[in-house]
């Protein structure tokens, strides 16, 4: 084998060139690959006894996307479509040999290669528009020669990635090798008479009204963010456009966004995620073994919990404390169910597997066979000791005890048992099925191996874990209380609660905070607050109208009333709640006033910002780029905008001023962050 720099190399099998990309961990489309690639792609052509080439990558993986590092700053030559360029100029076929990832610059790379040959766990995708970018390599434009429009749209505007079976089945891919990938894509390349050039292919016919629902689904589910309407507009470009000056616009978009500042924010996000999930670095203790997982407690949480853990392949023990409670818990399990199958999410048979893998029953003694057990009952101080002390009593020595608490002292339930070590907070977002965040909790005595457990269970669960210290609400619950009160500072003065909803949701949130308060139920909060009432500062502002608005059974939309009312289902403004705000605002003698969406989008946010400086200043989180993940992951931030300490970094001079007003608005109990941690 030759090599022609650090990460290309070259072999003969007869007369194909076998091109050898060697890019640990993932083959990163680096310079160097690039580089490499062109001097080998000269080799091909100059050499007459090579007919063919194969491109393949160790490590079993193709190319697994292009280095993001590169992409903040001038790309150097040869730039990637260059080197596409070359492979499609060449006189003779290349072959991709595809095996695991084959992402972003990687696919874009196989599309341009004259056959594709794909090991059965291979995966392809273009997930540049889910990174702010739109693809810059001809994926807008090659991709649908291959599939059509209508495919390529929702493919590219959602970052899908397909499997090989489907890959073939729509004709992305040629041929699966069942045996050796090297061997079949030799062998591919040897039976080709010619090139094959997927640019010089039509894009295949098909009716208008699939188009068109692709288009409206995409904006859709990309926010309509502008990187996506071009990423549409390029895409149905390829039927009417000639592919030059098709992929000359395709490549100028593409360095545009990825220098803006949504790609910038994205790829904060991409590299504070994969942070976040290693809290305890690479030479941290291993993880316990994990077989079989108890969940106590089957009410919506316990039981969504329950099915992430049999989706995940797991073995699970539901418990409840009678029969009644496990029949309801049951009816929950078979009702997610068969919505997954109605919705074509699965089929019969795996919705049987997965429920097959949930012992559901009221016999506590199983718990001698859990090697971690979740507590995911009532949130009472009281309730939870005492599950936690059955835990103790009943859980082998070596598993770990876990609560799925949201606010309550950790220690204070490790206390309760003989091995505090074991103790870790495990905290699931509802519905649980569906929200990737998990917090992972670190109790004053929890051991490494215990929280090294809890997070190889979120691997397993493939949730987003974000390690957090002992703390009131944690990470994400305590900076989303700040906003939340602060949105109630600001109703008070004068806005109504649907225009601060609408102003945070213009900002990029899904819900506004008094929306998402009656989705959840005013009553979650406000039993926090009740158990907290005496923690509480009496000079400290304090906003009554919620509790008012659960005195009077207004519980949010499961009552049909709350912030608003449910008369059809649609959230409607209730002239109730705009007269109880006057009233409760006029007898503290408040003179409200017309707020801008501007001070609402500052002061809501900023006391997000606030709180995380906080948080990150007390040791509960251990960098920002972890409040960032689970302010995204588990409360809407919109992820274009990085996260709520990022935001804060962009806005440079202005931030302190926004704080300064925030300070200014909260009164009496308001207690600063450190801005100078952002540096």
């Amino acid at each position: 084998m030759q090599r022609l720099n650090e990460k290309i190399a070259v072999e003969r099998d007869g007369e194909v060139l076998v091109i050898v990309i060697d890019n640990p961990p993932i083959n990163a489309g680096s310079l160097a690959v690039r580089q490499g690639l062109f001097q080998a792609i000269a080799l091909l052509a100059s050499d007459a006894q090579l007919r063919a080439a194969v491109l393949i990558g160790r490590n079993n993986t193709f190319i697994a996307g292009s280095d993001l590092r590169e992409f903040g700053q001038p790309l150097e030559e040869p730039q990637l479509p260059a080197v596409i360029g070359a492979i499609e100029n060449v006189s003779k076929p290349v072959v991709a040999a595809l095996d695991g990832a084959a992402l972003g610059g990687g696919f874009e790379l196989a599309l341009g290669c004259d056959a594709r040959v794909a090991t059965p766990a291979t995966v392809v995708g273009l997930p540049e528009v889910t990174l702010g970018m739109i693809p810059g390599a001809g994926g807008t434009q090659r991709l649908p020669r291959l599939v059509g429009l209508s495919r390529a749209i929702a493919m590219v505007c959602s970052g899908e990635r397909i499997r090989a079976g489907e890959a073939l089945r729509l004709g992305i891919v040629d041929e699966i090798a069942r045996g050796d990938l090297q061997s079949a894509a030799v062998d591919h390349a040897r039976r080709m008479a010619g090139k094959r050039r997927v640019r010089d292919l039509g894009v295949p016919a098909e009716p208008a009204m699939p188009v068109e629902q692709a288009r409206k689904t995409a904006l859709k589910g990309g926010r309509a963010r502008p990187n996506v309407h071009s990423a549409v507009e390029r895409v149905e470009a390829a039927a009417i456009e000639p592919i030059d000056a098709a992929l000359a616009r395709e490549r100028e978009l593409f360095q545009g966004y990825r220098m803006g500042s949504d790609a910038a924010a994205l790829r904060h996000l991409f590299f504070a995620e994969r942070e976040a999930a290693r809290p305890l670095g690479s030479d941290g203790p291993p993880a316990r073994d994990l077989r079989r997982v108890a969940v106590v407690g089957g009410g919506t949480m316990g039981a969504g919990i329950a099915i992430c853990i049999a989706q995940a392949g797991l073995q699970c023990d539901l418990l409840e404390r009678d029969e009644g409670l496990a029949r309801a818990s049951g009816q929950r399990l078979a009702e997610y169910w068969s919505g997954r199958v109605a919705a074509r999410r699965m089929t019969d048979t795996q919705a049987a597997e997965a429920h097959g893998r949930i012992a559901l029953g009221c016999d506590w003694q199983v718990l001698a066979r859990a090697d971690l057990a979740i507590e995911a009952v009532y949130e009472d101080m009281t309730v939870k000791q005492e599950v936690f002390r059955e835990l103790d009593r009943r859980l082998p020595p070596g598993a770990v005890l876990a609560s799925n608490t949201s606010y309550l002292d950790l220690d204070a339930l490790a206390a309760g048992t003989r091995r505090p070590a074991d103790v870790i907070g495990l905290h699931f977002f509802s519905p649980a099925p569906a929200m990737k965040l998990l917090e992972v909790v670190r109790g004053a005595a929890s051991a490494d191996a215990a929280l090294a457990t809890g997070l190889a269970l979120a691997r397993k669960l493939g949730k987003q874990a974000v390690l957090a210290r002992n703390g009131f609400g944690f990470i994400g619950n305590r900076i989303f209380d700040a906003y939340r009160r602060q949105c109630e500072f600001l109703i008070e003065e004068g806005a109504s609660p649907q225009q601060v909803d609408a102003a945070l949701e213009s900002f990029g949130f899904a819900l506004g905070p008094f929306a998402v308060a009656d989705l959840s139920g005013l009553d979650v909060a406000w039993r926090m607050r009740q158990s907290r009432a005496h923690l509480r500062n009496p000079a400290a502002r304090y906003v009554a109208v919620a509790d008012r608005l659960c005195e009077e059974g207004r519980l949010g939309r499961k009552t049909g009333a709350g912030w608003y009312r449910y008369g059809a289902g649609k959230r409607e403004a209730d002239e109730h709640v705009t007269a109880l705000i006057a009233q409760l605002a006029a007898d503290k003698g408040i003179a409200r006033r017309a707020i801008s969406d501007e001070e609402i989008v500052h002061r809501a946010v900023g006391a997000m910002v606030n709180e995380a400086l906080r948080v990150l200043q007390e040791g509960t989180a251990q960098r920002a780029g972890d409040i960032d993940v689970a302010l995204v992951h588990g409360y809407g931030f919109p992820r274009w905008r990085g996260g709520p300490l990022w935001w804060a970094r962009q806005q440079g001079a202005r931030l302190a001023a926004i704080l300064d007003a925030l300070e200014r608005a909260s009164g009496p109990g308001f207690l600063r962050g450190e801005p100078g941690l952002l540096s």
